[in-house]
């Protein structure tokens, strides 16, 4: 491994990225045929990783991590002819491939890449479709990550600045409109019913700590109650509500609670709310707005975008 090779604070073996893994991609290869899940135990084994390190998955939950990178170090060097497939899902060196390894590099990376005129026309060929598609290709190859930890981080980064662009609007609106965002949260998650009954008891119970009641199913058979305080992100909900909200509970017979802040709980409410008899569910600022990205409340789709693979059998021959 070179200088890629890192460890974390707590001085275990991180996983190398992709350009980092050629080299021992290669190596392994030479040594023959192979798979990427045999590779993969191989260089767990060298690295000394931990069975969680090796199950590891993609944000996405798709892939394992060490698998992914050596799949597209694995492609990368077969756009060089470093590499070839005799069978699916089966590869090994080429005789380029034994040919730089014979000269003992101390690593491959996408320059390594960049002297193979196959690597060199795979750019080109990139570049033929549009200047999008080049410029994607280029970066996805040059890059640390593999694209499909490209896609996720820039998700990641899509998906926190919707959170907080939804809290910061909701904190803008009226104490009624906050209501109205958990009743078409509620319902949307299955709870009270239809839109108007819940809307009918949601904000009109005016039972001391308790700003509504909800049918927890539309027979009606059980019912939650729930606090809601729009605070600004800077004041957290402390003990006190939270004990105050249960206190309502208990008053009237209720064995069921949700409270729901734009802000945050304070570690002894989330202690008190743990060791509770009733079950109260506490949503801050950050949980009510992934609800509300998941169940699609107050946001909508943007854009979609499709990533196809290769479908290999179609390719299998009878």
């Amino acid at each position: 491994m070179d200088e890629r090779q890192q460890h974390d604070e707590a001085g275990r073996m991180t996983i190398p990225d992709y350009q980092a893994l050629m080299l021992p991609v290669l190596r392994i290869a030479a040594a023959g045929a192979t798979r990427v899940p045999e590779a993969s135990d191989k260089i767990a084994d060298q690295l000394g990783l931990s069975e969680p390190e090796r199950e590891e998955m993609l944000p996405s939950g798709r892939q394992r991590i060490l698998h992914n990178r050596i799949h597209w170090a694995k492609f990368y060097m077969s756009k060089a002819g470093l590499i070839d497939s005799p069978s699916r899902g089966v590869f090994k060196a080429s005789e380029a491939g034994n040919a730089l390894l014979a000269r003992n590099p101390a690593s491959i990376d996408v320059e390594t890449l960049k002297a193979y005129p196959a690597f060199v026309e795979f750019y080109a060929a990139s570049k033929e479709a549009s200047p999008a598609e080049a410029a994607a290709t280029s970066a996805a190859a040059d890059a640390a990550s593999t694209p499909e930890e490209q896609i996720d981080a820039a998700y990641a980064v899509l998906h926190a600045a919707l959170k907080a662009d939804l809290l910061q609007r909701i904190a803008a609106q009226s104490p009624a409109f906050f209501e109205r965002v958990i009743v078409d949260l509620l319902v949307a998650m299955g709870y009270g019913g239809t839109h108007e009954n819940a809307a009918q008891r949601l904000g009109r119970s005016g039972d001391g700590g308790v700003d509504g009641v909800i049918d927890e199913d539309r027979l009606g058979l059980d019912r939650i109650y729930v606090q809601a305080k729009r605070y600004s992100p800077h004041v957290g909900v402390g003990r006190p509500e939270v004990q105050g909200f249960v206190g309502s509970l208990v008053g009237l017979g209720a064995t069921k609670g949700v409270f729901v802040t734009t802000s945050s709980f304070s570690a002894p409410a989330l202690d008190f709310a743990r060791h509770l008899p009733q079950r109260v569910i506490l949503i801050d600022g950050a949980r009510l707005a992934e609800l509300m990205i998941e169940h699609g409340v107050g946001v909508r789709v943007s854009r979609t975008v499709e990533v196809k693979r290769l479908d290999e059998d179609f390719f299998a021959e009878e």
